[in-house]
């Protein structure tokens, strides 16, 4: 359960060098309804494939209103990230204050979060609102293997955000390092162990994903305290995508802010991100990019999927 901490206004959190926040009139309501809102906290990817391009395109993709929070800025391609630089967590913190004091939200998704520090910023910012569904996407290293986390990163998503997550998405072995006691352990833990590790630290729901795993499908599960809730096996696609995992985390949180149930929102996004996998392409010289509007493209052929 997140506890309440007290939570600054956005015009208090300046940051120095901006300009002081202007006094607008109030708006003239609107009688349409608002879509469900869903604010990522991510890394920007120049190449569009991942980061917090992947979850502005799906969250738009299933019919949310995406807000963004820059935590780090990246130099990268299709082939892989060559360089990170963290946003300092003070623009981190009055990015997400200005728009949450004015833009109510359904979800929270976070991804690469750039640094510890940055980390501790954004824990403290959701614990403001215990009620709002949190999917964090663990982001430790790029398809290619480019590290983005340090120890000290692991630690804090561990210690700070883990245990104010509604589902957790690892990869199998995002999983094992989250999850190890110590360096010498994390290739021997099973998932399973994994998962209820991570549900032990706080997290509601960890969502494993097997794309790693040597098996013939893609075997995704979810775990709750009580054990599995749900395993689902997937064709294993050939090639490597730039972003899939980003897409399968934005989905959940597209489907909680929507009013799915858990079990529902990972069945949903995991077919989505199936789909989008599928009719992926492959715009420059490295791993190929998920088709997040696929059912929006003209003649776009329906692949088989049992």
């Amino acid at each position: 359960m997140r506890g309440i901490l007290p939570c600054g206004t956005g015009s208090g959190q300046r940051v120095a060098g901006t300009a002081s926040r202007r006094l607008l009139a109030p708006s003239v309501p609107s009688a349409r309804p608002l879509p469900p809102i869903v604010l990522a906290f991510a890394g920007s990817d120049p190449s569009g494939g991942a980061g917090l391009q992947a979850d502005l395109l799906t969250l738009a993709a299933m019919g949310c209103h995406p807000l963004s929070v820059v935590t780090a800025i990246t130099v990268q391609d299709t082939t892989g990230v060559a360089a990170v630089q963290a946003i300092d967590a003070r623009w981190v913190t009055a990015q997400a204050r200005f728009v949450l004091d004015d833009v109510p939200v359904s979800a929270f998704k976070i991804g690469v979060v750039g640094s510890a520090e940055n980390a501790a910023a954004i824990a403290e910012l959701v614990r403001c609102y215990p009620d709002v569904p949190l999917v964090l996407d663990p982001v430790l290293a790029s398809a290619r293997g480019d590290r983005l986390a340090t120890g000290e990163i692991v630690a804090a998503l561990v210690r700070l955000l883990v245990p104010q997550t509604t589902v957790l998405t690892p990869n199998s072995l995002e999983a094992r390092r989250l999850a190890a006691r110590d360096d010498g352990e994390t290739e021997a833990l099973a998932l399973d162990v994994c998962a209820q590790r991570l549900i032990g630290h706080g997290a509601d729901f960890v969502l494993v994903t097997g794309t790693h795993e040597p098996t013939p499908a893609v075997v995704n599960a979810l775990y709750d305290g009580r054990g599995l809730v749900r395993s689902d096996h997937w064709e294993r696609l050939p090639g490597v995508y730039h972003g899939s995992g980003c897409t399968l985390a934005a989905a959940i949180a597209a489907g909680l802010a929507n009013g799915r149930g858990v079990p529902d929102a990972v069945r949903a996004a995991q077919e989505y991100t199936w789909q989008t996998l599928a009719r992926a392409f492959r715009p420059g010289a490295g791993q190929s990019i998920p088709n997040r509007f696929f059912w929006a493209r003209d003649g776009a052929a329906e692949p088989a999927h049992d």
